[in-house]
Formats: structure tokens, sequence, C-alpha cells
């Protein structure tokens, strides 16, 4: 299975995406993971990508979809991948469409984990995080409803979308999910 897992920030891809790789046997493949690895050892595409950090730039579409395609070259794929944290943009989700069509490996699903954002915001400052306040939470739940969250639409209207209520307890979210798949 080739799937995205979208959500708020605090909405549980990251424990979910655990649960799936290990349930299905496919790579979860988050780009923060690839930037910090291609940055820390130093390769073209994290030079050019730390240059943009530095300067307090999004890193461009065009460097992630490069390392999410070097990163689907490898043969730990071939059987499906998760992509957690990208696309985040109907930009980049065109991009990784076009990507996904050259390498012949279209997606089959995308979960969007639906949690309410008084939920999120409960769950983020539970965490205890220096950077986790009401505000910085509030802010990043405002830049995901301005471009992530148009996404919804845009995979609703390719048939692939599948909204999983992300509330409970996890092994129920799971099993959600796994019945959305």
């Amino acid at each position: 299975m080739r799937i995205v897992l979208l959500g708020a920030p605090g909405s549980g891809k990251g424990t979910q995406g655990q649960r799936l790789m290990q349930h299905l046997r496919i790579p979860q493949i988050s780009t923060g993971d690839l930037l910090r690895e291609a940055v820390a050892r130093e390769t073209e595409l994290g030079r050019r990508a730390q240059a943009d950090m530095h300067a307090g730039r999004l890193v461009a579409d065009e460097i992630v979809i490069e390392m999410i395609h070097q990163r689907l070259a490898q043969p730990d794929t071939t059987a499906g991948f998760i992509l957690d944290g990208f696309p985040r943009t109907r930009p980049q989700a065109a991009a990784l469409d076009v990507l996904l069509e050259k390498i012949r490996q279209p997606l089959d699903k995308v979960v969007n984990l639906d949690v309410p954002d008084a939920e999120i915001i409960s769950r983020l400052l539970a965490r205890g995080r220096v950077d986790d306040t009401e505000a910085t939470i509030r802010k990043r739940l405002e830049v995901y409803a301005q471009q992530t969250r148009p996404l919804l639409d845009y995979y609703r209207a390719e048939g692939k979308l599948a909204i999983v209520p992300g509330v409970g307890l996890v092994n129920e979210i799971f099993d959600r999910i796994i019945a959305a798949l």
C-alpha cells in the first residue's frame, strides 16, 4: 500500500504511522527525518536544504521532492510506503502525483486523522515542550488550516481520501485506519 497520512500537528500521525509501518511491513517516510539525515550526511540536497533553513526559509519543494524520489528508489519501498509530513500544500501534492506517476507508484489512500482543535491544544500542552504554548499551537493550527486542510478537497476529488476520527484510544484509532484502508 502507498499511503499519505494527513492531520494537524498533534493529531497522532507519528504514533499511527509507526503502528501502520509494523502492521503493513512498509516504511514510514518522514520528510523531517529525510531532511535531518541529508543535512547530517552533508549531501548536495542536504547542503541546499540547510541553506534554506539557515536563511529562515521553508526548504524548497523541489529539494524535498527530490529527497522523496531518492528515498522511494530504495528497495524497501517496492511493497509500499507511508508518507508522513508530506505533502503539506496543493503544489506539493501535485508535484508528488507527478513523481509517483513517473515511478509508477500511485497513491492508494490518503488518511486524514480528524481531531478537533481543542483536543489538539490539550494534547500538545500536555507534552510539556517549551515551544508548545497555546499561542504557538494556535498559530500552527492556523497555518495547517490555510495550507494543508485544502488537500482534503484535492484528494477527495481523486477518490483517495479517508477521514478517520482521531480521538479515542490509540488502538481504536488504529482499527479505524485499518478499516478505512
